[in-house]
């Protein structure tokens, strides 16, 4: 267990990144929700070609954005699960395969996303196609930048997991 500090004299990490994960995950799939059941406000930040499927009610579409939405609130509560108490149900290695591994696929999926649309914005690359401002600011700045944010979040809560819920000793002796 880690040392009293002045910050928490109890020596637990603090649980702030895995309840920001989980803030933002939900509230992430609440949009997909939202765009799922027919909602239109924010679709013109996310692509014209997504828009026309939103808009035409594609149905493989929709059933990606029903299942994408359930997916982030999952992760939510995945994230709350590393800070919560009741998270520890889970084995430890579960919990630790899960956390690092979706950090690691988060992490790297928003920073491959936010490296490319920053190239495209300062015109290092430019698109065989016309570029679409608005979506792609939008994805910049909010929808690609979120997944980035919440791997290095979800990165923050699994170790606020270890630090707070170290290994068990292992029995020795045959007791």
């Amino acid at each position: 267990m880690n040392a009293p500090t002045a910050r928490d004299p109890g020596g637990r990490q603090p649980a702030w990144a895995g309840y920001t994960a989980a803030v933002l995950a939900v509230v992430f799939g609440l949009f997909s929700f939202y765009w799922a059941a027919g909602g239109t406000f924010g679709l013109d930040t996310l692509g014209a070609a997504i828009q026309r499927m939103a808009e035409r009610r594609d149905s493989g579409f929709i059933a990606v954005v029903w299942i994408t939405g359930a997916l982030k609130v999952a992760g939510g509560l995945f994230s709350l699960s590393l800070v919560r108490p009741w998270g520890r149900v889970v084995p430890r290695p579960l919990m630790l395969l899960a956390g690092w591994g979706g950090a690691a696929l988060l992490t790297v999926y928003g920073a491959l996303q936010v490296g490319s649309l920053s190239l495209v914005a300062s015109g290092v690359l430019t698109p065989s196609d016309p570029v679409e401002w608005k979506p792609l600011l939008w994805r910049l700045f909010v929808w690609d930048m979120s997944f980035l944010v919440w791997g290095i979040l979800l990165f923050l809560a699994t170790r606020t997991y270890v630090m707070n819920h170290p290994r068990r000793p292992e029995r020795r002796g045959g007791n």
